[in-house]
């Protein structure tokens, strides 16, 4: 983990030195551990640095304590998105080694706008994530401007060590070609459908209204109470 943190240096910092309080490293850092746990929010990602500044002081400098909210969002906005990236690339290669594999079982894709990393030159980065099932993330790669998450997500599966997991995505990722990769790396999946996909939408009501067509299959029921709702899942 000293390494990847090290190679921070690395990044492009333009502020004027002279009224630097705060290191560009340490701030991306912080950033970084915070997604990691899964904090979103500018104030969520100071408290986590907050409970754990004595932790981050292992792999950070922190020459002047924990920097506001409100700093770590006007620093990360001037992070090129081309170091965020390399630096990500890092990452995912850690957790593709003997290491990674501490942490997995079911990988989740999902795909976000990064907030605060818009100015006048550029747009906002839309990244596509893989999760476990702690919320935890194991990679990332960015969208490309000219493009969406359906070639983003198999560029983000080739970059992970996915054997033996449980891949699951959204409607987006509902493609033919996606399945066909996730199979070929070993690993199973599960996929959001919806009526976008017609033919195959209105084959699955069938299949699945039908007692007959599904009657040798394995089943699993799940009833859970979330969002203040009770969800009921029925797996065949």
């Amino acid at each position: 983990m000293n390494t990847i943190v090290e190679w921070l240096v690395t990044a492009e910092d333009t502020r004027q030195q002279a009224k630097v309080k705060h290191l560009m490293r340490d701030i991306i850092a912080i950033v970084f551990f915070a997604g990691l746990a899964n904090a979103t929010e500018w104030i969520e990602i100071y408290l986590f640095a907050i409970a754990n500044k004595e932790s981050l002081r292992n792999y950070l400098e922190l020459p002047h304590g924990i920097p506001s909210h409100n700093t770590i969002q006007r620093v990360f906005a001037i992070v090129s998105p081309e170091c965020l990236h390399e630096f990500r690339e890092r990452w995912n290669q850690i957790m593709s080694t003997d290491r990674g594999e501490k942490i997995k079982k079911i990988r989740a894709r999902d795909g976000k706008t990064q907030r605060g990393n818009r100015n006048d030159e550029q747009k906002a980065n839309h990244l596509v994530s893989a999760v476990d099932n702690r919320g935890f993330c194991l990679g990332e790669v960015r969208v490309d401007d000219t493009s969406n998450e359906i070639t983003a997500i198999p560029e983000l599966l080739r970059q992970l060590n996915v054997k033996s997991t449980i891949v699951t995505t959204d409607a987006m990722g509902c493609q033919t070609d996606i399945v066909k990769l996730i199979s070929m790396r070993k690993a199973d999946y599960m996929l959001g459908l919806k009526g976008n996909q017609v033919t195959l939408y209105e084959d699955v009501k069938v299949y699945c209204g039908d007692p007959k067509l599904r009657s040798g299959c394995a089943y699993h029921k799940v009833v859970d109470k979330a969002h203040s709702a009770v969800e009921i899942r029925e797996y065949w």
